[in-house]
This record gives C-alpha cells, structure tokens and sequence, in this order.
C-alpha cells in the first residue's frame, strides 16, 4: 500500500517490490506476475496475479477460504484511481486480519485442550499401571 500511497508504483511495479523483499515461493510468483506484465500479453493484472498466487497458495497449507481473502482485492483493482486501490486493499487487509485473529483464537483453544488431554491420558495411564 505504501508503493502505490507515497511512491506512485503501479501494481506491476509493486510485485517487482515485493518480490525483492519476500522469501520463496512468494517472491517467485510476485516476479513472475511482473514478468508476465512486462511481457504485455493482453492479460489484465488481475488475471494474471490470480493466477500466480493461486499457483503459489496451492502449494501451502492455506484453507480455501483464507485463500480467496487474499485475493478478493485483486478482483476489485481495476480502478484506475489509486484511492480506490487503496481503499479496496484495506479492506481486504482487514478481512485478513480479522480471519488471523480467528485462527490465533481457535488455537489457543486447541493447545489448551490438547494440555487437558494430554493430562487426562496421564492419569488414566496411572490408574491403569496401579
């Protein structure tokens, strides 16, 4: 957000940033979507980006759903205004964000009850031994 805010990169130009700054596979995808960009195949950005990061996520342990929020933004980035970029790619940030909330707290839920079995097992483990 901040290339397209304060550096006026265009989104190809953005994934040329990222690329630099992520670790694999990430960065591979975000070049290629900027390769493939330069290459002008008549594609629009959103499709070719698409593309990529499906590709990318398909690889990784991310739930479908989790998958789809990162990408509704791109859907939505035709717009020529760069407000209206930004404004979409808030929005989806904080979609992200709240379904990460949704994971931490679903695994605090998860240790906790992991602990209690775990504890459960060993008592049950003593009675039987005695």
């Amino acid at each position: 957000m901040s290339e397209i805010r304060y550096g006026k990169s265009t989104l190809p130009e953005c994934c040329l940033h990222l690329a630099a700054r992520l670790g694999e596979p990430y960065a591979q995808a975000f070049r290629d979507v900027f390769e493939e960009m330069q290459e002008n195949t008549g594609a629009g950005f959103s499709e070719v980006f698409c593309r990529h990061m499906e590709e990318c996520l398909a690889a990784l342990p991310v739930k479908k759903e989790d998958g789809e929020n990162f990408l509704r933004f791109i859907s939505k980035s035709s717009y020529a205004d760069e407000g209206m970029q930004l404004r979409t790619m808030e929005m989806s940030r904080e979609l992200l964000a709240g379904a990460i909330e949704r994971v931490e707290r679903e695994n605090e839920e998860k240790c906790r009850l992991a602990v209690g079995l775990g504890a459960m097992s060993g008592l049950l483990l003593v009675i039987v031994l005695l």
